[in-house]
């Protein structure tokens, strides 16, 4: 059973989702559309859960071309999201420009070149690592050339940052299969709020998100809507490729 969104909107508790003309303040906080933000694994493994987090929160915004740029390091471990899977979350209209680059500076400067030439309409860079110097320079360039930038990062991400928001996203079991009890069902994912510099009130409350794939939309799963983030554990397996920022 889904949360009524009408109630919820209403309140003010969250946008409209799926909406380019949400305010700064409401649900998914310029996400895709505005500025720098920052979409965290909440644990090793959680790659896919974030990917699938970004496209589909972002989707409204994917007009024009999307530049993915990713560590060499970062590909290697996860591997590249399947083309099906891009088509569906990003829009079949959606024109895509891949990248790899060896070290995280190299991401990082392709980035803000991208930005500078006008020539894409939303950056997402697989990095390990950005500092607070380099998230600020992305701010900068995003706001100055109106292109938005979302950085996916590995699980190890604390610190301070220039970018709007830092999403964490973790995976939770699928919705039951309305057809096969034994097949998987929709995917679900919990986003956290870590910050919020739109809304710093709404920094710690989470979200668990359904996506259906039949309408192309998101929604907000019944009796998980809001409340603070859940705490972390720091029980996750280390792996050589995969550094902390």
């Amino acid at each position: 059973m889904l949360m009524d969104l009408t109630t919820l909107i209403s309140k003010g508790l969250i946008g409209p989702l799926n909406s380019p003309q949400a305010g700064p303040a409401v649900f998914p906080y310029e996400l895709g559309t505005r500025g720098l933000h920052e979409v965290v694994e909440g644990a090793y493994g959680d790659m896919a859960a974030a990917t699938g987090f970004v496209l589909s929160a972002s989707r409204p915004a994917q007009q024009g071309t999307l530049l993915w740029i990713s560590q060499a390091s970062w590909r290697r471990d996860a591997g590249s999201p399947p083309e099906t899977a891009l088509r569906e979350l990003a829009g079949r209209n959606t024109r895509r420009l891949n990248l790899v680059a060896r070290q995280a500076s190299d991401v990082l400067w392709a980035t803000e070149e991208a930005i500078i030439s006008g020539a894409v309409s939303h950056v997402i860079a697989e990095v390990n690592t950005a500092d607070f110097t380099a998230t600020r320079r992305l701010v900068l360039a995003s706001a100055r050339y109106g292109v938005p930038v979302t950085l996916i990062l590995p699980y190890g991400r604390e610190g301070a940052t220039a970018a709007a928001t830092r999403w964490r996203i973790a995976a939770r079991p699928s919705a039951p299969n309305s057809y096969d009890p034994r097949a998987i069902g929709r995917a679900r994912w919990r986003a956290s709020l870590e910050r919020c510099r739109l809304s710093p009130s709404s920094a710690g409350r989470t979200f668990d998100l359904e996506w259906n794939d039949e309408t192309l939309s998101l929604s907000v799963v019944s009796g998980m809507v809001a409340g603070p983030a859940a705490p972390r554990t720091t029980s996750v397996h280390a792996h050589p490729d995969r550094k902390a920022g």
